[in-house]
């Protein structure tokens, strides 16, 4: 009791000090920020209906960019052509050395492995652009010809972006997999494209040589070599090491490449499955350019000092679409991995340095899951410092969202708190942008005001090249993803079943539909009645249902409410949306993942819950449990009442409705990958597969005994 005394009189203490301090440095605060202009700034109208008069009208952005060559370009030639000829011997791409791996010993016992890595080697514009001539010429005398499909499966690195561009320069396609699907999916993709050249990497080969036999179009195999020796034994197909065929292109007499046309097929980009086996997106050159024209007229301020950290997976349309955005206005790119990311990474060595001490990005790409642990993160080492820490960092937190929303920086924070975070990431990130799913208001409030950084929200999908919204850097929002990009058009449907309508008050709601040059040319092979009802043709404007709701605001800013999907009517009739729910109590102190699951006969939720493995020690330590296992605390029903109680005082703190709060809780000892199944590879729940796995579980928190029964089937 006394300690808590002591904690709370110096955090008591330090607000009044920090109270005088904001008092008497206000008025030079408000000269030198100006606070007023970021604040008109933030107050003004971002997008407009094309006809005022139409309720159902299209919105457009308000803002046009200034002249730039991308905004010329109508093919990925054409940027990387241009971006070449602008920048030519500054830096352009990296990568990181690695010499070996070597086993490490914890305290617990456990070995594992860690690599054994070197400084960062760059590459100007006209190195880069020489090693994709290279290996468009060693495609080509390996049978590779324009309009063929050339696979690619591997994880991100600076050989997949080369490919594709050496890809693109032949006037031919890539088809891109996550290297997590499961090899159902992968012979799935493979022989759906009939591809007879795939391109992956050394530690691969062991699971293609299982998978070679299912896949009889496949020929030739290029791999890129690594720090160990590949297994090449047992093919019977053409192996082709990467340093071999680039080493053939270079000793390959010069080609005239096939002019590309803008609606040529860029990109045959397979999702990660959440509802089935995978579809292949069939993206053209003019797709990824207006997306990439869409980006310049929001981050055009963005100068080449900026180095970028690529490290998500290049199969997803949200990596991709960043790349190649980066590139064409001169951003270097440092190629990194979630494994070796910072000092604290699994395979990162103990006393070495990672990716991001090295190479000290000024802007990075996120999910939101990652930004949910970032904060977790964050969180967990104050609190491991004591209680005084942890308060410290709370009343620091709220203190910067306070002067930041009404327009002031807070220097003294940046340094004493924001610099020792930061440095986690390098010291100099600037932006963070967020996609791919729906950031909690909480967790974007956390991460900007803890690292300093401005964190920038945007909304797209696989079927619209990423493209569709993207939040003004000067935006003081949060819970929005901002208005339509430059190029595109944003409109909204009615959906009767959801009760959105475009008339609502105050804002009009409904089912987001996204026209223009980033809508894809279709799903690869599959003319199903659903595609042809998400595709459509209206007007000259070629237009994607995308089954997500949203509002637009006031100011044409777009916010996403629902998804049409992800909705379950209960008992009583009341909607709850899965996804919002989830997005709101992911960043609750034990969960670490969450799915929720309604049945349409019951009059409640439940949740299953991954826990935070730190989070439910600390609480079994404070029940008297401390030294079980996992296993046995996630049965333990004390340990789940206390769970179950802290998600509904957090559903309450994020003003969720008392249906949307879950009333049991099933904690998960499993671990949700994409390996297991429960989660795609982009690290979204395949609510099927979940919901098969915990049938018993479901039963059980509803009450059913034993069996299928209507009263376990979900709407």
């Amino acid at each position: 009791m006394s300690d808590s005394f002591g904690v709370s009189l110096a955090i008591g203490i330090l607000k009044t000090v920090v109270c005088l301090y904001d008092v008497i440095t206000l008025p030079v605060y408000y000269f030198l920020d100006r606070p007023w202009i970021r604040r008109a700034v933030n107050r003004q109208v971002q997008a407009v209906k094309a006809n005022p008069d139409d309720p159902y009208s299209s919105y457009v952005r308000r803002e046009l960019p200034p002249p730039h060559y991308v905004l010329e370009c109508n093919t990925i030639n054409d940027v990387l052509r241009k971006v070449v000829e602008t920048y030519t011997t500054r830096r352009c791409m990296a990568y990181r050395e690695v010499f070996g791996e070597e086993e490490e010993r914890q305290a617990d016992g456990k070995v594992f492995q860690k690599l054994v890595l070197g400084d960062y080697v760059w590459f100007s514009y006209n190195e880069i652009d020489k090693r994709v001539d290279d290996i468009a010429k060693g495609l080509l005398a390996h049978g590779v010809k324009a309009g063929d499909i050339v696979m690619i499966l591997a994880e991100t690195r600076m050989e997949w972006f080369l490919t594709a561009h050496a890809v693109f320069r032949i006037g031919a396609t890539i088809g891109t997999l996550y290297t997590t699907l499961g090899s159902d999916a992968i012979v799935h993709g493979l022989n759906q494209t009939q591809v007879s050249h795939l391109v992956t990497t050394f530690d691969f080969l062991p699971k293609l040589k299982q998978l070679v036999s299912k896949t009889p179009a496949l020929k030739c195999i290029i791999y890129i070599e690594g720090h160990k020796k590949a297994s090449t034994e047992g093919f019977t197909l053409e192996l082709v090491p990467f340093s071999k065929l680039e080493e053939k292109g270079k000793n390959s007499p010069n080609v005239k490449f096939p002019v590309v046309q803008p609606d040529d097929h860029a990109v045959i980009m397979y999702t990660s499955g959440s509802t089935g086996v995978p579809k292949g997106v069939i993206l053209t050159h003019k797709n990824v350019v207006a997306t990439i024209k869409g980006f310049y007229a929001v981050a055009h301020f963005l100068k080449e000092k900026h180095v970028f950290m690529a490290y998500l997976p290049l199969a997803h349309v949200l990596e991709l679409a960043a790349e190649c955005f980066f590139l064409s206005i001169g951003i270097a790119i440092g190629y990194s991995s979630p494994h070796t990311m910072t000092d604290k990474s699994t395979a990162i060595k103990k006393g070495m340095k990672g990716d991001a001490s090295i190479l000290q990005p000024s802007v990075l790409a996120a999910v939101p899951l990652v930004m949910d642990r970032i904060r977790k993160a964050v969180t967990e080492e104050a609190s491991s410092k004591g209680a005084f820490f942890r308060r410290f960092l709370e009343f620091a937190v709220e203190y910067k969202k306070f002067w930041t929303k009404k327009g002031f920086s807070t220097p003294i924070v940046n340094t004493i708190v924001c610099r020792k975070i930061q440095k986690l990431l390098g010291g100099k990130l600037e932006y963070i942008v967020t996609g791919s799913a729906p950031l909690s208001p909480e967790t974007h409030d956390f991460i900007r005001s803890c690292l300093n950084a401005t964190v920038i929200q945007g909304y797209g999908l696989t079927e619209t090249a990423a493209g569709g919204t993207l939040m003004s850097f000067d935006d003081l929002s949060t819970g929005r993803v901002g208005p339509p990009l430059y190029g595109l058009r944003i409109k909204l449907c009615d959906w009767k079943e959801g009760n959105y309508f475009v008339t609502d008050k105050p804002y009009p709601r409904g089912e987001i539909v996204i026209g223009g040059d980033c809508v894809a040319a279709g799903y690869f092979k599959n003319e199903t009645a659903e595609s042809q009802e998400a595709f459509r043709e209206e007007d000259g404007i070629r237009w994607f249902y995308t089954g997500d709701i949203g509002e637009i605001q006031h100011d044409g800013v777009v916010k996403i409410i629902d998804r049409k999907k992800d909705l379950v009517k209960l008992q009583f009739g009341e909607y709850i949306s899965l996804g919002k729910v989830e997005t709101e109590l992911k960043s609750c102190k034990y969960v670490d993942n969450i799915c929720i699951y309604g049945n349409s006969y019951q009059t409640y939720v439940v949740a299953l819950v991954v826990p935070n493995v730190k989070a439910i020690e600390a609480l079994a330590k404070e029940l008297g449990k401390e030294g079980r296992s996992m296993a046995e605390l996630c049965r333990d029903p004390q340990i789940n009442q206390a769970v179950l109680k802290e998600i509904v005082e957090h559903g309450k703190r994020a003003k969720l409705h008392k249906t949307e709060i879950p009333t049991k809780v099933k904690l998960c000892v499993e671990e949700w990958s994409p390996d297991s199944g429960l989660v795609t590879a982009a690290l979204k729940l395949r609510r099927r597969n979940i919901e098969d796995f915990y049938k018993k579980d479901i039963n059980r928190m509803y009450g059913v005994v034993s069996g299928e029964s209507e009263q376990s089937k979900s709407t």
